[in-house]
């Protein structure tokens, strides 16, 4: 049995716990160090794994290799690319696959900087239709598209879509589907065993869960597709540095007990909200009546960490932030530090002025709901 059978028919703990590791050699660490290296001896012909920094760095292919294993267990010819940042991961697809005269359909409810990215799309001649994630509505606009941008769940009203459903309408017309799995992280959700052709996400939020990283990945199968993501990566140069790769594979080890207690917070949190008179539109997956629950339970095995919901007006909700002692106020989510904002501040959002997106960390639970009961109640005053 090989390293890669063994991960791959092992649980989620063991699998984060080993993924990406070397074989182990004699007096060297398990996880070797981060090299730090702009270029390598390389006499001769340009020939082997290491030439130059831009193109790759042997810390890199330990990350790449434990994202796979994560995303795409025991899947033959899946690889993934590690960039700078979730964004420059969403943009090496995007750009990296789309031309002139392409359409692509984006969620319009998804992450905020999709905006900007669709007014660059245009720019270089690409046609963008939108439309939300909840109720599949992508399909009604898909026809003809090259490239079809899922977000499940969106990011952050929380919407679920039915990727097989989409996927399989897509790959119909030749379309290939790209979705966004940074709320979800691979442990909640494996969108190539659902039929997409990428799995795109920000390592900054649950993946490495310690808020202090910034990183992005594409896992993909198809080598074709894939050796454009590279190409892309290669000249725009929007590569993670070595320290990045390294804390990230760390991070790794530790992500199924994150996410299994963020996880488990975030639904304790929701279930106290939903007793709360001043709170509208709950939303969160794990929740048997929530509108997304049913296709979610089908196609997720962890919900998310992140809860959103709406304080009646601005001041309401900027006063219950205020009171908040646990819970970090922080534009991200995924950390083991619980973080809330009012998503209103940034515009771009279809959202209420009192609308939260709230984290859930690795606190105590109990600690957890009582801060946020608490602040509550402080908040009405």
């Amino acid at each position: 049995m090989t390293s890669g059978d063994f991960v791959a028919e092992t649980g989620d703990g063991t699998r984060a716990v080993r993924a990406g590791l070397p074989d182990p050699v004699k007096h060297e660490p398990t996880l070797p160090g981060p090299v730090f290296a702009a270029h390598f001896h390389l006499p001769g012909e340009p020939t082997g794994p290491y030439t130059y920094g831009r193109d790759e760095n042997p810390t890199w292919t330990h990350l790449e290799r434990a994202i796979g294993e994560l995303e795409a267990p025991g899947q033959d010819g899946v690889e993934t690319l590690t960039f700078a940042s979730g964004m420059a991961a969403i943009s090496a697809v995007l750009f990296s696959q789309l031309r002139a005269g392409d359409t692509v359909v984006l969620p319009d409810d998804g992450y905020q900087v999709l905006p900007l990215v669709r007014e660059q799309l245009t720019a270089y001649g690409i046609e963008v239709r939108t439309a939300p994630t909840g109720g599949d509505a992508q399909l009604d606009i898909l026809d003809g598209a090259k490239l079809l941008w899922i977000e499940t769940p969106s990011n952050p009203g929380l919407d679920v879509c039915d990727v097989r459903r989409l996927v399989a309408a897509a790959h119909a017309q030749g379309t290939l589907v790209a979705v966004d799995n940074t709320l979800a992280t691979p442990l909640g959700q494996r969108p190539l065993e659902l039929g997409a052709d990428f799995a795109v996400a920000s390592g900054t939020k649950m993946l490495t869960g310690h808020g202090d990283i910034l990183l992005g990945y594409v896992t993909g199968r198809d080598a074709a597709p894939m050796a454009a993501v590279r190409r892309w990566r290669k000249i725009v140069g929007a590569i993670p540095g070595p320290m990045e790769a390294w804390l990230a594979h760390r991070s790794l080890a530790t992500l199924q007990l994150r996410a299994d207690r963020q996880n488990a917070n975030a639904l304790a949190v929701a279930e106290a909200l939903r007793g709360r008179s001043e709170v509208s539109g709950l939303r969160y997956p794990g929740l048997p009546d929530d509108p997304s629950h049913k296709i979610a339970s089908q196609q997720m095995r962890r919900y998310g960490c992140v809860v959103s919901f709406s304080l009646p007006t601005r001041g309401r909700a900027e006063r219950f932030l205020d009171a908040l002692t646990l819970v970090d106020d922080a534009t991200s989510f995924g950390g083991v530090r619980s973080t809330a904002e009012r998503r209103g501040r940034w515009g771009g959002d279809a959202v209420a002025e009192g609308f939260i997106r709230f984290s859930a960390g690795a606190e105590d639970p109990e600690d957890l709901v009582a801060d946020v009961l608490r602040a509550l109640d402080e908040s009405a005053h």
